[in-house]
């Protein structure tokens, strides 16, 4: 304890646990949507686009890479989403070809164009996080903060049409509501998920932060607000106690967050059965 204390009194610390907590939520509030919609895989496709992203705008020495990483991957959702309603188009395959594809033109561009001289500790600092967080500045933690409102505030003021638009588009479009619009936002949103999670847990590992909760959740509660609720406390639990013993046993933030999360998951998932019974 007298240890987590000192390392709690640095700044960088702080600045871990308040990112952490703002991604592990909006990702909990976004994850029961995705899960329902069958678009759980959609978020490690948006991470290897957002993981070229990365390594194109650090070739080009651009310092905050946000700025490249987030438009890139908007689009590149907005794509998908699209893709996933077009009979013509499987979403899948598309999210396949865009997660391999992105994935290995990143890795090839940071070795052939390579600014660092650990390009190999560059590319598994990208992929599954940093070990110690110590890379976010004052800046970026503001960042996420504005972002992470917005994402915050898109989802309750659109709340019902979200809802609507999860589980039941036809109905949805009968009822004239915009569900091509709503969509969009989606899309906006699960983007800039994607982006502040690889600050936490790395491109590889975000997905975990998106599907994990819900899925724990839906276990014991069969109601979407419920849902909802329950997994973004289950996702903040998650990532605040997966933080606390990666400082303490100076683990690896990211893959820490994530046991954390199956762990988790195997707990509700026993308490579920205990339920049935």
């Amino acid at each position: 304890m007298s240890n987590l204390l000192y390392v709690l009194s640095f700044p960088f610390a702080r600045y871990a646990i308040i990112v952490g907590v703002l991604i592990s939520l909006c990702s909990a509030l976004l994850g029961v949507t995705l899960v329902l919609k069958r678009y759980s895989f959609i978020g490690d496709g948006l991470s290897h686009v957002a993981f070229g992203a990365v390594a194109v705008a650090t070739v080009l020495n651009i310092t905050n890479s946000t700025f490249v990483v987030l438009p890139v991957t908007i689009i590149v959702a907005i794509v998908l989403l699209n893709a996933g309603q077009n009979a013509k188009v499987k979403g899948d395959a598309a999210i396949a070809m865009l997660s391999t594809g992105a994935l290995a033109l990143g890795y090839m561009l940071m070795n052939v164009f390579s600014t660092s001289a650990n390009v190999s500790g560059d590319v598994c600092s990208t992929l599954f996080g940093s070990v110690s967080m110590l890379t976010l500045s004052e800046e970026t933690v503001w960042l996420c903060i504005v972002l992470s409102a917005i994402v915050i505030a898109l989802f309750i003021i659109f709340y019902n049409r979200l809802f609507a638009v999860t589980f039941d588009e036809n109905f949805a479009r009968a009822t004239g509501l915009k569900v091509r619009f709503y969509n969009l936002i989606l899309a906006v949103i699960i983007a800039v998920i994607i982006v502040l999670g690889m600050n936490l847990v790395g491109s590889l590992l975000i997905s975990a932060l998106v599907i994990f909760p819900a899925l724990s959740a839906m276990r014991v509660i069969k109601n979407f607000k419920g849902v909802v609720i329950l997994s973004a406390v289950i996702s903040v639990v998650c990532a605040l106690s997966g933080m606390l013993v990666a400082i303490v046993l100076n683990t690896p933030v990211g893959a820490t967050v994530v046991v954390a999360d199956i762990i988790a998951f195997i707990v509700f998932s026993v308490i579920g059965r205990i339920l049935k019974r």
